[in-house]
């Protein structure tokens, strides 16, 4: 079963039903900090905040304590502007296992320039099922590593909705060990001793969208070439071609049909960390993020949004599903299996005068269940 990382935040649902539920026994802190959000009688056009606890558990784990954040603003107050939104979330365990995330979104004004990133830095084991369309769920190794992850976008709007720009990408693995069950040892792939890989290339990308956390209508089509080289200074040489096409319809006036078809296509020497990894809480949900990985990846998913319901002011909900396959080169894709997942789950208005949504889903496939629990939706 998955259980994305975010989506362990259940705790913010507890919280925001006892602090409801205390309305009446006085203006404590907590109830005035939810009555802020979710009231949010704010400007449209300032900046909205929220920060929140989490709490998980998980055998590699144990115990888990984290927090949460998101920032959506619109550059100098401008309604015009497009959203802009900055999220973070940090965590520590009882097993003496820490990390930080952050990802961002960040247009300037007028939408001349678009920043689209993420930073992850953790000490945090993760769950290796081999490489390949055939690898197996059962028995997978535990591999316990410090993990560094900076990927960043520059990118300049030089036509209507239309940017280019520069594309950095660095990983780093270090203090990796594999820890298999007994008596099934493999071989470790490749980078199983760590290995800093720093990626340079060119995108672009065509995107309409007002609202990265709710689209309700237009595209986004991005394009991206990377490559890394031992030249100048990576652990290895290889390239990768992304691709990341999204198709947002309006249904009547508050539905919303949303389309994506993702690929990722890798050559050369990839270490294991940065094959094509399916999984995880945006594409292909309810699979672990990397219980399926190889060089290329092609995946898509559908989603019907309905937000909100015409009986609800607040209250709304989504169906999906989603086909992808990772392959080790073209002339083998047709060998490769098709995966499958789809679910549904309820939306929730937390910033009504921005259109963002609290988003819980559930998503079924062949080897079980996953549950998510986000700010935002998935694509």
């Amino acid at each position: 079963m998955e259980i994305g990382r975010l989506s362990r935040s259940l705790l913010i649902t507890l919280l925001l039903t006892t602090g409801l539920s205390m309305q009446g026994q006085g203006q404590n802190f907590l109830v005035k900090y939810l009555n802020h959000t979710l009231k949010d009688t704010s400007d449209p056009a300032k900046p909205k905040f929220i920060a929140y606890p989490t709490l998980a558990f998980a055998p590699e784990t144990s115990w888990e304590f984290g927090v949460s954040g998101l920032l959506v603003y619109r550059a100098k107050q401008d309604t015009l502007n497009r959203l802009s939104e900055v999220k973070t979330f940090s965590f520590v365990t009882l097993e003496q296992q820490y990390g930080t995330m952050l990802d961002h979104a960040l247009y300037t004004d007028k939408n001349r320039f678009f920043l689209l990133g993420e930073l992850k830095f953790q000490n945090f084991p993760l769950s290796y099922f081999g490489i390949g369309p055939e690898a197996r769920a059962e028995n997978p190794a535990t591999v316990h590593a410090v993990e560094l992850k900076f990927r960043e976008r520059f990118l300049y709007q030089f036509a209507p909705s239309l940017f280019t720009g520069f594309e950095l990408d660095f990983q780093r693995l270090a203090q990796v060990d594999f820890e298999w069950p007994d008596g099934l040892a493999q071989s470790n792939p490749l980078g199983s001793n760590g290995s800093a890989n720093l990626s340079l290339g060119w995108g672009i990308l065509y995107d309409n969208l007002h609202n990265v956390l709710n689209p309700r209508h237009g595209k986004y089509l991005e394009l991206a070439f990377l490559n890394s080289n031992t030249r100048w200074g990576s652990g290895y040489s290889f390239n990768l071609v992304v691709s990341d096409f999204r198709f947002y319809t309006p249904i009547k006036k508050r539905n919303v049909l949303a389309i994506q078809a993702y690929g990722q296509f890798g050559t050369g020497d990839l270490p294991f960390n940065q094959l094509s990894l399916m999984g995880g809480e945006r594409l292909m949900r309810g699979y672990y993020l990397g219980r399926y990985r190889d060089k290329n990846i092609m995946a898509g998913q559908v989603e019907y949004r309905m937000l909100p319901f015409s009986f609800a002011k607040r209250w709304g909900a989504s169906v999906f599903a989603s086909a992808g396959s990772v392959f080790p080169s073209f002339n083998q894709y047709t060998q490769s299996p098709i995966v499958w997942a789809a679910g549904f789950g309820p939306r929730f208005l937390i910033f009504p005068k921005k259109d963002v949504y609290n988003r819980f889903d559930v998503a079924f496939t062949s080897e079980g269940m996953g549950f998510y629990f986000f700010i935002g939706e998935a694509f």
